[in-house]
């Protein structure tokens, strides 16, 4: 699962990423409320996790302007803990939810738990690439009129590419991501993982490949 965490202390920004990130999301980190936007509007996220108080643009203008651009990304407001007209008007502008600062982890961890099980309910949720789309809710890998049912782990390393395609994710990286920091795999097993996913994409005929750079990483590109 992606989201978007848009938090101008960077202390706070940092700690409560890697925390995200331990807890097997991927965080993209913004600092203030143009870049909440530019990202929001830009990129395919499962959840925006979204500070009222940001420089160069507030939080409640970035949720109102996702929201009448059609928007529909479930958005977690962190307001101040006295203020309740943020918090109405927040649910009025369309948030999904709120959460009033200072707020211990285990919470924010439930409150994005809720908000993503709330959208898998009642959102489909598709990625696609090329001629290529991935069913998050099936596993399901489709091309041309051909599909097939992916593995968890396969599932797992699929969704990244497509998460971050015109990215490179070094194999470290997507050990880490996919098996986990504790795991005792081995970065072979990478390898081997994305060899099995290049024949699923082959047999389906996709117009999309993973491509690897030496030294850099592996990425998800349309064959020109």
């Amino acid at each position: 699962m992606k989201l978007l965490y848009a938090e101008d202390e960077i202390a706070m920004s940092e700690a409560i990423v890697d925390i995200l990130t331990y807890h097997k999301y991927i965080v993209d980190a913004v600092y203030d409320g143009e870049e909440a936007l530019e990202y929001a509007q830009a990129g395919q996220y499962d959840g925006i996790v979204l500070d009222i108080m940001l420089p160069k643009l507030d939080g409640l203008s970035v949720l109102k302007k996702l929201r009448s651009g059609g928007c529909r990304t479930p958005i977690l407001l962190l307001t101040a803990k006295a203020e309740i007209e943020d918090q109405v008007q927040g649910l009025d502008l369309g948030a999904d939810d709120y959460l009033p600062k200072p707020f211990p982890m285990e919470l924010l961890l439930a409150r994005i738990r809720a908000m993503l099980r709330r959208r898998e309910e009642f959102t489909p949720d598709i990625l696609r690439c090329g001629s290529l789309s991935l069913n998050r809710q099936s596993y399901e890998l489709s091309s041309g009129g051909h599909s097939f049912i992916l593995p968890k782990l396969e599932y797992q390393l699929m969704e990244l590419f497509l998460l971050n395609r015109g990215s490179y994710l070094s194999t470290e990286e997507l050990l880490v991501r996919v098996w986990g920091y504790e795991t005792e795999a081995e970065v072979g097993t990478v390898w081997v993982y994305i060899s099995y996913l290049r024949k699923r994409l082959l047999a389906l005929e996709a117009d999309v490949a993973i491509v690897g750079k030496r030294n850099v990483g592996y990425t998800l590109e349309v064959k020109g």
